[in-house]
């Protein structure tokens, strides 16, 4: 017989697609959820969501609809739900979601463009897994011109702060404009702050920077500050990318 699949209860919430697992622990704690008709504040008690029954402040939870949404998000933003300075978070431009949405990887302050959000933790875990390899690609303007030896060398691979080494799938000059040279860089393993840590690593400096792909995904018709859903050939585009798709998502 198979066995019957269990999780921690803070992950039913976001499993269902609802919350994150923090606002899941607080509810928790705050004695807003029920299995089985009883008040669990253990938020780390195990739980089987294919047969017990779960209520949030008296509302049985069943799986929310998954929601999955491209968003062009401007500079001078930053990449989450907490911040006391509300009109500077995503979620000032998310206001008609209808539905608990988290970003799947982040663009940190000072960087623009796209960034996906979804519901779905499978959907989202597949593509921020580094093994995934879903190319994400940054156009970079520099602090000054590069000559082709350090482009050569970036392309190569490089070594940053705290020994962190960066392998970029490829990078090539796009323009020299003035006195600054324009980058295209594509990564598949989403360091924190890779691509300025690896324009520091070979002496130069980011002046912008924007995320113009992430996978099949481009910014086509989306202006700054708005998002729209993805279409079903998009997941679809999304998952065909890797094998490794299918350990989760819909």
């Amino acid at each position: 017989m198979k066995p019957k699949p269990s999780i921690i209860l803070d992950r039913v919430l976001s499993r269902f697609g609802h919350a994150s697992r923090t606002e899941s622990r607080e509810a928790i704690v705050a004695g807003r959820m029920k299995v089985n008709g009883r008040i669990v504040r253990d938020a780390d008690c195990w739980v089987n969501p294919e047969r017990d029954i779960f209520h949030l402040d008296g509302k049985r939870l069943a799986p929310a609809r998954k929601l999955y949404l491209l968003f062009y998000k401007p500079k001078g933003v930053i990449t989450s739900h907490g911040d006391p300075d509300e009109g500077k978070t995503i979620y000032a431009f998310l206001k008609e979601v209808m539905g608990w949405v988290a970003p799947v990887g982040r663009l940190d302050k000072d960087t623009s463009g796209l960034l996906l959000l979804t519901n779905d933790t499978g959907f989202a875990d597949f593509v921020t897994d580094p093994d995934s390899r879903v190319p994400k690609t940054y156009l970079v303007k520099l602090s000054r011109l590069m000559d082709d030896a350090t482009i050569a060398r970036l392309a190569a691979g490089v070594e940053m702060r705290r020994g962190d080494f960066a392998k970029p799938e490829s990078v090539r000059r796009t323009d020299d404009r003035g006195k600054y040279t324009w980058l295209e860089i594509v990564l598949t393993e989403g360091k924190n702050r890779e691509v300025r840590r690896m324009i520091e690593a070979v002496g130069f400096k980011v002046l912008k920077l924007v995320r113009t792909r992430i996978g099949p995904l481009t910014p086509e018709g989306l202006e700054v500050g708005k998002w729209r859903e993805l279409r079903r050939a998009e997941i679809a585009a999304l998952r065909a990318l890797t094998p490794l798709f299918g350990r989760g998502g819909d």
